[in-house]
């Protein structure tokens, strides 16, 4: 078998990150030129002021974007790295010239609210796929990765936040709409958890505490019906001073019931805690 070389990986890494970023901007473009924008909504950022443009003196919104990231992939360059700017530079225009294309045809839905929903869906997980190739379509990505190279301890999630919320109250000031910045809010919203989606899984488990004197038989039965594994911690009820083994274990949400059943058929007096776990690596699990 031929080995691999070091410049081989490094040209795949640069084709897989390139491919990222086309899927990335074309979902993000189908989510601005076919829901967000036809309906006046915002995802924030330079696509918000864009809008206010469009509107007003009707340049198209993917122009608009590239020539207000202009100064910032400049700035980008001196203050944080060619590497960063360059990866920019090919998201801002990729993703500029989809929302100009895209333009021409028809929305798909004139329902703000169905376009807020989508929209936020479509421009989320394209912006996730962008930022899984480290890269990013300029606007307040750009900024705040600007703003921490002059105060590093500023929260770029901060950051992004207040820029965006300023710029979808210029959008309801500007078409004098309320409605417009509820919806914008509801597609930002979506548009954070499609990320988180992207980043953490959907294979959300939980944590399931169990505190019963038949522990043993209780984690025989879990582990002979179910195949899970469980830990005994041990405890002390302050109330009664006794002290008390206590099972751990950690289990798809498919199986939560299934425990609560072998729990109940040992011990109908068992004390049960549920709670989420965000996600779980290992053995049974991803």
């Amino acid at each position: 078998m031929k080995k691999i070389t070091g410049k081989q990986i490094i040209i795949r890494k640069y084709i897989k990150d390139g491919l990222y970023i086309i899927v990335g901007c074309l979902l993000m473009a189908i989510g601005t030129s076919l829901f967000l924008l036809p309906n006046k909504l915002s995802s924030g950022g330079f696509a918000g002021i864009s809008t206010i443009i469009y509107y007003l003196i009707n340049i198209p919104l993917g122009t608009t974007m590239l020539l207000l990231n202009i100064p910032l992939l400049i700035l980008t360059i001196i203050r944080v790295g060619k590497e960063t700017a360059i990866k920019g530079i090919i998201g801002t225009i990729v993703l500029s010239s989809f929302i100009d294309i895209l333009e021409n045809f028809n929305p798909l839905t004139q329902d703000r609210l169905l376009a807020c929903i989508y929209g936020g869906i479509f421009v989320g997980l394209g912006t996730a796929i962008i930022l899984k190739a480290n890269a990013s379509t300029g606007g307040t990505d750009l900024v705040s990765h600007i703003v921490r190279s002059y105060k590093p301890h500023y929260r770029a999630s901060n950051l992004i936040v207040i820029i965006d919320t300023v710029i979808i109250l210029l959008n309801v000031l500007f078409f004098k709409e309320i409605e417009i910045g509820l919806y914008s809010a509801i597609a930002i919203y979506l548009m954070g958890k499609m990320i988180d989606i992207v980043f953490e899984g959907i294979y959300f488990t939980k944590m399931m505490f169990i505190v019963s004197n038949k522990y043993k038989e209780i984690s025989q039965e879990i582990g002979k019906k179910l195949d899970r594994g469980s830990t005994g911690l041990y405890g002390k009820g302050m109330y009664t001073r006794e002290k008390k083994m206590m099972l751990w274990c950690v289990a798809s949400r498919g199986e939560v019931a299934k425990i609560k059943e072998i729990v109940k058929e040992i011990d109908p007096k068992a004390f049960i805690v549920i709670s989420s776990a965000r996600e779980a690596l290992g053995k049974g699990f991803k």
